[in-house]
């Protein structure tokens, strides 16, 4: 599985603690060491231990100030590419467990090699990444993207052809969805093993235009603006966003990822990471949307959004 994945996850806890005193990190720090050592109590291949980089716990504390993590990541000297972060809110005793049940592949992941974690009242957010920090950039003060070289005086001649890969063809959003629609029932029609938890089969979903309309123009403004998070440049939720919308819920879910190229790919991807899949297994469930759109900064792939709702009666 490649790419970028995140799962807006339900069990996060309810509120923000006031304050705004930076707390300890230890606990968080400790969580994905043990995480990773232990395989995640033998689910996965063990791992070795990561490198706390302090340049990490900056590019945290900037992600969780308002700066878009790829671009908290690109100032702090990281390739935005190979960064990761989770956002949870837990306590300290609750953390590991959280991490356990909800990101237990992406923090074991053997691509890894460095984190950092910024705390603050009961969340935490934490940050991966699976290349150290660029030691040939110049001070990064006031610059929130890549440091790029002057232009040679005399600049080079353009190739004859373009060697840029072409677009992915994906279907027709309204087919799209119902492909979408489909993997997902099927998957809920046999029931399924998330991580640690096994779901029993659950009721099928069914679309829903407005779950669709606010998938889109989320993957849209992520592809619009360069980011790659739950929570949109203005702070809103997808419960915000849904609501917005005039859809009135008892419960919202999303998943998000950047990179699939295919439904199936995407689809797959989320069953494949516990968090994602616990959202689909969901039955609390009933209703879904599905979109895409294709990056247009500094990342050309795919952003894909799903959002899982239970409409009020």
């Amino acid at each position: 599985m490649s790419g970028s994945w995140s799962a807006w996850i339900l069990v996060a806890a309810a509120g923000l603690a006031a304050g705004t005193a930076i707390g300890s990190a230890t606990d968080a720090l400790s969580a994905v060491q043990v995480l990773r050592e232990g395989g995640c109590g033998g689910v996965v291949p063990a791992a070795r231990a990561l490198r706390h980089e302090l340049a990490l716990d900056a590019v945290a504390q900037q992600w969780a100030g308002g700066l878009p993590l790829a671009a908290a990541a690109e100032r702090n000297g990281y390739p935005a590419l190979a960064t990761s972060g989770l956002h949870l809110s837990s306590s300290d005793v609750g953390i590991l467990d959280v991490l356990r049940r909800s990101a237990c592949r992406t923090v074991t992941s053997l691509d890894l090699r460095a984190l950092g974690v910024f705390r603050q009242g009961i969340e935490s957010w934490i940050v991966m990444s699976s290349d150290y920090r660029a030691p040939h950039l110049p001070p990064t003060a006031g610059r929130t993207a890549p440091y790029i070289p002057p232009a040679p005086a005399t600049p080079p001649v353009p190739p004859v052809e373009s060697t840029r890969a072409p677009a992915p063809r994906n279907p027709p959003a309204a087919v799209l969805a119902s492909q979408a629609l489909q993997l997902v029932n099927d998957v809920r029609a046999r029931g399924a093993r998330c991580g640690e938890r096994t779901f029993a089969p659950a009721p099928p979903l069914a679309l829903s235009g407005t779950l669709a309309n606010a998938a889109f123009g989320h993957a849209a403004d992520m592809a619009e603006h360069d980011y790659f998070e739950h929570r949109d440049l203005n702070g809103k939720s997808p419960a915000d966003r849904v609501r917005a919308l005039g859809y009135r819920e008892k419960f919202v879910g999303e998943n998000i990822a950047y990179g699939p190229k295919s439904v199936e790919e995407v689809v797959q991807g989320w069953l494949d990471s516990p968090g994602h899949c616990e959202n689909i297994m969901d039955p609390r469930f009933a209703e879904m949307g599905i979109a895409y759109a294709t990056g247009r900064s500094g990342r050309h792939g795919l952003y894909w959004v799903q959002v899982l709702a239970e409409p009020r009666a």
